[in-house]
């Protein structure tokens, strides 16, 4: 975990990051850190998200930081070690910054990514989500280091029933200046469409799977086909 304390080496690692994971733990049943072993050693990102389904949803400090911690714990006999970033909480990413957690992921709604720059100081990543290619542009002008785009297909998760499609996160993955993660109803009938980006953002498709680590695996493998 101590290379994520190195920013320059921190921003290396995402840049060669295909497949995020989304860890919601109520989408992974009885045992959410069972399944979150069985997939890390087969994902580059880790976006720690316990919140209820559905947007408008803020993830509760406390909360946040004691899912933080169970999945840096976790982490530590995995080599090498996924990034993990905490969802919407600038204050647990800042907390937990000297123990491995290597950043933060924003929403439109969120802490402003300017203010958590100022707040975080440069070494720790910021993420960002965009919904259409103008929101991607103005992230451009901002201190984020990746950009979340989507969703993709439509998702239960946050109720969209209309997707941007594969085509559409390949041009903001050409438009913007860092990693782009598309998101949203991603699995394995679908992410063939992703494979000229070679990024995806996937959640309840691993953490629901009989076997998180096989599909964590397939998914990753091919997005590494484009």
């Amino acid at each position: 975990m101590t290379a994520a304390r190195d920013p320059a080496e921190l921003r290396e690692r995402l840049d060669g990051a295909r497949l995020m994971l989304l860890f919601t733990p109520a989408l992974a049943g009885g045992d959410p850190l069972g399944v979150l072993a069985a997939a890390l050693p087969f994902v580059d990102v880790v976006q720690i998200r316990p919140k209820p389904e559905g947007a408008g949803s803020i993830t509760p400090a406390r909360e946040a930081l004691e899912w933080a911690r169970r999945a840096l714990d976790l982490a530590r006999g995995v080599s090498p070690s996924p990034l993990f970033i905490v969802d919407d909480r600038v204050d647990v990413a800042a907390a937990l910054w000297g123990e491995g957690l290597a950043g933060v992921h924003l929403g439109q709604e969120d802490t402003p990514p300017e203010v958590a720059r100022e707040l975080l100081g440069e070494g720790p990543l910021i993420g960002f989500s965009t919904h259409d290619l103008g929101q991607v542009a103005r992230a451009g002008e901002q201190p984020v280091d990746y950009l979340g785009f989507g969703p993709v297909n439509p998702t239960a998760t946050k109720g969209y029933e209309r997707g941007l499609g594969g085509e559409l996160a390949w041009v903001a993955s050409v438009a913007a200046p860092g990693p782009v993660f598309p998101i949203g109803g991603i699995d394995g009938t679908n992410v063939d469409q992703l494979a000229q980006v070679g990024r995806a953002a996937v959640g309840r498709a691993i953490l629901a799977a009989d076997d998180p680590g096989a599909v964590a695996a397939e998914l990753r493998e091919r997005l590494g086909e484009g």
